[in-house]
């Protein structure tokens, strides 16, 4: 089991740069749109053009996984963030920030999407929501870490301490910001020599002696054998082609768990997560609070993702995925009603818009943040589950990049309240989708779940 742990931790890393990576710009907004006079769709395009290039990836990052390996990609992702923050860095114009941020996505698509397959297709049955869940976490710690360290490097550019003075801290703010990630993405890359490939993706490839050595780390040597015959009889029942074509997805047999994935992947970004998560200091000022204490109140939005991401982990193989859904759907959509409330007041409360948004943020995290990852890689059959989850990848992520393209517009244009109403509206009907088509899932192989909800 440790080893399991260990091998899960080091490869969810790539959650933590893909975290890191995109909530980095939560705080650099505040000083480029100034800096290079944006307008409101342009600031948007800062924030979403990440999420853009994210979404190409992921439709190829599955099938390239499937010819290369899950471990080479998610190598090539490392060197695509450490390459993204330097230049980000270095930006001289609003496009070449723009084209840096984009080389960026590249990455956060293939980690994306490869590191809870990889998790999914090395972890026992009995705890594979659980190791799944590691990659949502280091995303959240990710996300953390990048408020953290905006606020740290806010107020030490404020400073009058020469190493930071030495470092230009106050006036390359928002470059240093974007810069540091370079530090854990090449440690990523050093990290994932350690890590050995994906047994499924070896039996998949006719290699059964390297994938029992690494089973046999994992369960005993009996559990091995079973898990490699249970994915040899998977493979040998859809053997009417050498590779997975897109066009299989929507077979008759496929469609409720292509309807379960479509309809979570765009219920977890339409709800609103990343119109918080990437603007949080722009929401709090917004509030009526100054710059610093934007920052700050972001720090708690990450911290608060953490807590209840955690609480996810503990819960999902215990309580299980439908109701850690139900219960979370239900507290967005009640807290988006409140900041909706919180807003449109006469007297704007800066304290009950921080309470909407941090309940808003504790709802999704045990709820929607890692149960719909560890859905994706349980749905799918065996053959096509890299192609399969590079798709609802993709449509979760088109969602994600609309929404945060067009989040400065909606607050000048629709206003605060209406545009959390929305977002609160989109949730109650999320709810009443997912409670009527979602089948429980936890504790069962992946072979046994293909077997009950694809029709052959």
């Amino acid at each position: 089991m440790l080893y399991t742990i260990r091998v899960a931790l080091t490869v969810a890393l790539g959650g933590f740069l893909m975290g890191f990576d995109a909530s980095v710009i939560s705080g650099v907004v505040t000083f480029i749109e100034p800096e290079f006079s944006l307008s409101k769709i342009e600031l948007g395009w800062s924030v979403a053009s990440l999420t853009l290039t994210a979404t190409l990836a992921m439709m190829v990052s599955g099938p390239l996984s499937d010819r290369l390996g899950r471990r080479p990609v998610l190598k090539i992702a490392a060197v695509l963030f450490a390459i993204s923050a330097v230049a980000s860095a270095v930006a001289p114009s609003f496009i070449f920030l723009v084209a840096a941020r984009m080389l960026g996505g590249l990455g956060v698509g293939a980690a994306l999407i490869i590191a809870p397959m990889y998790i999914a297709e090395i972890a026992p049955a009995a705890v594979r929501g659980r190791m799944v869940s590691f990659n949502q976490l280091n995303i959240v710690v990710g996300i953390s870490a990048a408020f953290f360290t905006n606020y740290l490097i806010l107020r030490l550019g404020r400073s009058d301490l020469a190493w930071a003075e030495a470092l230009h801290l106050g006036e390359w703010n928002w470059r240093w910001m974007l810069g540091v990630e370079a530090l854990p993405a090449i440690f990523y890359f050093v990290a994932l020599f350690a890590v050995p490939e994906s047994p499924r993706w070896l039996v998949m490839n006719g290699r059964d002696e390297d994938a029992r050595r690494v089973l046999e780390k994992v369960a005993d040597r009996e559990q091995a054998e079973a898990d490699i015959g249970a994915v040899k009889a998977s493979l040998q029942a859809e053997q009417s082609t050498d590779r997975a074509a897109l066009g299989e997805l929507f077979r008759p047999a496929m469609r409720l768990v292509l309807v379960i994935g479509i309809a979570v992947a765009i219920l977890q970004q339409v709800t609103g997560i990343n119109s918080v998560f990437f603007y949080a200091p722009m929401i709090f000022e917004q509030s009526g609070i100054g710059t610093d204490a934007a920052f700050m109140q972001a720090v708690l939005v990450g911290l608060v993702n953490l807590v209840f991401t955690v609480l996810a982990i503990l819960f999902v193989d215990r309580v299980g995925r439908r109701p850690l859904l139900g219960f979370g759907l239900t507290g967005i959509a009640l807290c988006m009603l409140l900041l909706s409330y919180g807003f449109a007041a006469e007297e704007m409360n800066p304290q009950l818009i921080l309470v909407g948004i941090l309940g808003f943020v504790a709802s999704f995290a045990i709820s929607l943040g890692p149960v719909m990852w560890v859905l994706f890689s349980e749905l799918f059959p065996n053959r096509v589950r890299g192609l399969a989850i590079s798709f609802v990848g993709l449509i979760n992520s088109a969602v994600s990049f609309l929404v945060q393209l067009v989040f400065p517009w909606e607050l000048e244009n629709l206003g605060n309240s209406l545009t959390f109403l929305i977002y609160g509206l989109f949730a109650i009907v999320g709810l009443i989708i997912v409670m009527r088509i979602l089948p429980e899932t936890k504790g069962k192989s992946l072979e046994e779940l293909e077997s009950e909800l694809v029709r052959q």
